[in-house]
């Protein structure tokens, strides 16, 4: 698989991540999550599953892997995988993320699957968990789901924080990921965090896909100016291949003799800002299918078809909050 270096961060990156959200929880908002997982939702059944995937990922060439502190047990079965595997150091860049804690307690029905703080003291809570899970494996530190009105971006104690974490050495980069309509703005706001010397974000994770397209050119921006480029929910938390908007990715998959998930997945690679593209693959069979996407070339044809199902931004959060988890 093609390896490129991350941004100014200088990780090196594999051009399929895998994204551990789907696997360290029973409960998710991916289209079919259950069905998936046909009840099998106990903590050694997620575990079993979670390091088949990552034997799999490892066998496909996948160098990037993907946490969060809120993804339930995604960290410690990483870690666990980890040790049984006897990976070494240099041979993952893995990443995660800080800023939501899980709070569902290992139910699928929930009255709240995660809660959601930016503050210094989450900050340094959640770096000390992922210590004690994952020693001193992470690369990568983002803030999770970063927003205009989360107060992230105007937190001076945080960003002092955040660059003393990566000018120590606990990490080798820092980046954010982001979601809502906001995508857009709130990265340009970030862009202009930091000093001369350096800003304080060196990579950004965002959701774009057939659906979502609107943070494209401040993702070119970003991308040119030096910041890794992480894309996350390509599929649209599986909408592209399972929901009501699949129609037309389906037909093009028939016609291109590939499944729609390479379609999907090949689409957002061929942007030339998109470093990393991560699979949410829940089975060794979806990531197969995911991992096909790196010899898929695309015609006019295709990307016609799926240049034409943008849908309003507003729209696109707004039904995406609507989904039910499971």
């Amino acid at each position: 698989m093609e390896q490129r270096k991350l941004g100014r961060s200088g990780l090196t990156v594999s051009r399929l991540g895998l994204g551990l959200a789907a696997l360290g929880r029973p409960g998710y908002v991916n289209v079919g999550h259950g069905a998936d997982l046909a009840g099998r939702t106990a903590v050694a059944d997620l575990e079993g599953r979670s390091h088949a995937v990552l034997d799999a990922a490892l066998r496909a060439g996948i160098l990037y892997l993907d946490a969060a502190r809120s993804y339930g047990r995604a960290e410690a079965f990483l870690a666990s995988w980890l040790s049984a595997r006897g990976i070494g150091r240099a041979e993952l860049t893995i990443g995660t993320k800080w800023g939501y804690a899980y709070t569902a307690n290992w139910q699928v029905r929930a009255d709240e699957h995660e809660i959601k703080n930016h503050g210094l003291a989450t900050l340094r809570r959640q770096w000390a968990e992922t210590r004690a899970t994952l020693g001193d494996r992470v690369d990568l530190l983002q803030v999770h789901s970063a927003t205009l009105a989360s107060g992230i971006l105007d937190d001076a104690s945080v960003h002092d924080e955040l660059a003393r974490l990566r000018s120590d050495g606990e990490v080798r980069a820092i980046g954010l990921s982001l979601s809502g309509a906001a995508q857009a703005e709130t990265l340009r706001r970030a862009m202009a965090i930091g000093s001369d010397d350096r800003p304080l974000f060196d990579v950004v994770q965002a959701t774009w896909n057939a659906l979502e397209p609107s943070i494209g050119s401040a993702l070119d921006d970003a991308h040119a100016s030096g910041m890794g480029v992480i894309v996350k929910e390509a599929l649209a938390n599986g909408r592209l291949v399972r929901g009501v908007e699949a129609d037309r990715i389906a037909e093009q998959a028939r016609r291109l003799a590939t499944t729609p998930d390479a379609v999907a997945l090949a689409y957002v690679m061929e942007r030339p800002w998109s470093d990393v593209v991560l699979s949410g693959a829940i089975s060794v069979e979806q990531l197969r299918d995911n991992v096909a996407a790196l010899e898929l070339h695309l015609d006019d044809e295709a990307r016609h078809a799926l240049n034409a199902m943008a849908v309003p931004v507003e729209r696109y959060w707004r039904e995406r909050a609507a989904l039910a988890w499971n």
